[in-house]
């Protein structure tokens, strides 16, 4: 990767006036929102708590950035979450107004250098895609390849430090809900993944991790990151092309299934065997091509690697769901990292695991989830478990499961989506033959030395 972005890192994340200016007009936002909170903790109602959320939902959306973004991933983890909450900030839109072509030229000036047209046969003046940190623009190399460029809005680090202390405020509302969950790890995963996200250098990396890890996988195609036109915040990478995941919800069951049958393995097959997740569930991460024969996979800049000895719990958790053994879902608790338990809570917390390994205890062709929207997957169980943690808890919940709970979920989603019906128990199951953490720890250690990841 090009360094020539690295001089301006620092300054401006740490860029004062930036920070001052987003942290007052978030502020400013969220004011409403903790009126809101005010009045309603005074007066009370049936309605108070989605009359909060409402509010909330409102302020954000007028937020955008990293703020904006951090909503919509936190009301994709049903535990994380009352439901009042989860409903209205899943309705915030990711896409956003792109930059208009002078602020295009500027911004690639600035990562490229002054003849950074010239280095393209072509550019697209038109962002094929915006978001909340960066927009798309399709490009024609000089030798004819067609490639993406993922260009970073400026000041973006600067928005996430500011908007990392407006989400402490904004989770400060939640509290008064309940004190089932204690939700300060959670946020430190959170906060370090949206870091990330802005290290366009690391998600280059996360790439190549990928397309090592899948390489015996022919059915996905990860992009090809070209890294003498990339910076930390201009990624370059071949342009892929597909048909999204719910253009096949109509499609003959059997494509459906083959559909979601590649979805496992591209998901389980790199937790399973190298402890690493693509923590981002949006079905957009997704494209099928041909006939629903292979799968482009898309967006590595929230990936999650996992210290090897925590699928070694999550292993043995299904183990112990699986023989109904409640001495080993307790240690296998402890091992991923809880805390604060007793046998009260672990019996609360196995109401969530059966939920989530339920599919993968049942030897035989199922759906996911029978007669469950997707929008609704995981939602009545979360419900259970706030409420009996309420009157059982809290519990501190480890930082490692926020991504590991959130993938899951918009897995599970997909197949909903998908209709799909499979044997989940024995893909699992052969998903793990000849499991031992040993050889995960092994074989993540070559992968990452392999792509340079630190």
């Amino acid at each position: 990767m090009t360094d020539g972005s690295q001089t301006s890192r620092d300054p401006e994340r740490n860029r004062l006036s930036g920070r001052l200016a987003r942290t007052a007009r978030v502020g400013a936002n969220l004011s409403g929102a903790g009126l809101t909170f005010a009045t309603q903790s005074l007066f009370g109602g049936d309605q108070g708590d989605e009359k909060i959320a409402r509010a909330l939902a409102a302020a954000l959306g007028k937020s955008k950035g990293p703020l904006m973004k951090v909503a919509q991933m936190v009301s994709t983890i049903p535990d994380f979450l009352p439901p009042e909450y989860a409903n209205e900030l899943s309705q915030l839109q990711a896409e956003a107004p792109a930059m208009g072509w002078p602020f295009v030229k500027r911004r690639m000036r600035a990562e490229l250098g002054a003849g950074w047209l010239e280095r393209f046969a072509e550019f697209e003046k038109e962002a094929a895609h915006a978001a909340s940190l960066g927009q798309v623009h399709r490009a024609t190399l000089h030798d004819g390849r067609q490639v993406a460029c993922k260009l970073q809005y400026p000041d973006m680090a600067s928005a996430v430090e500011s908007d990392v202390g407006q989400l402490k405020t904004m989770l400060g509302l939640f509290k008064r809900m309940d004190g089932s969950i204690d939700p300060s790890a959670m946020v430190d995963e959170i906060t370090d993944r949206l870091r990330e996200e802005l290290d366009y250098a690391r998600e280059a990396k996360h790439m190549a991790l990928y397309a090592h890890m899948l390489a015996d996988r022919d059915f996905v195609t990860v992009p090809d990151p070209v890294p003498d036109l990339s910076t930390d915040r201009l990624l370059t990478m071949s342009w892929v092309s597909g048909q999204r995941l719910d253009a096949f919800e109509d499609a003959p069951q059997e494509v459906r299934n083959r559909i979601a049958e590649m979805l496992f393995w591209t998901w389980w097959g790199p937790f399973n065997a190298y402890a690493v997740i693509h923590g981002d569930p949006h079905l957009g991460n997704y494209q099928v091509t041909g006939e629903g024969t292979g799968l482009n996979l898309l967006d590595f800049g929230c990936i999650r690697i996992f210290p090897p000895q925590f699928v070694s719990g999550v292993v043995d958790l299904y183990r112990a769901i699986l023989a109904d053994d409640f001495d080993a879902a307790y240690a296998a608790y402890e091992k991923w990292g809880f805390s604060g338990l007793s046998k009260e809570l672990v019996e609360v917390l196995n109401i969530w695991a059966r939920f989530i390994y339920g599919p993968l205890l049942d030897d035989r062709v199922r759906s996911v989830a029978d007669g469950v929207s997707p929008g609704e997957y995981g939602r009545k169980e979360a419900f259970q478990v706030r409420r009996l943690l309420k009157e059982k808890g809290p519990v501190k919940i480890p930082r490692e499961f926020v991504f590991m709970d959130r993938a899951a979920i918009g897995l599970g989603a997909a197949y909903l989506r998908l209709g799909a019906e499979l044997n989940f128990y024995r893909l699992f199951n052969e998903s793990l033959e000849g499991f031992e953490v040993d050889a995960v720890a092994a074989r993540q250690a070559s992968a990452k030395t392999a792509v340079g990841l630190d």
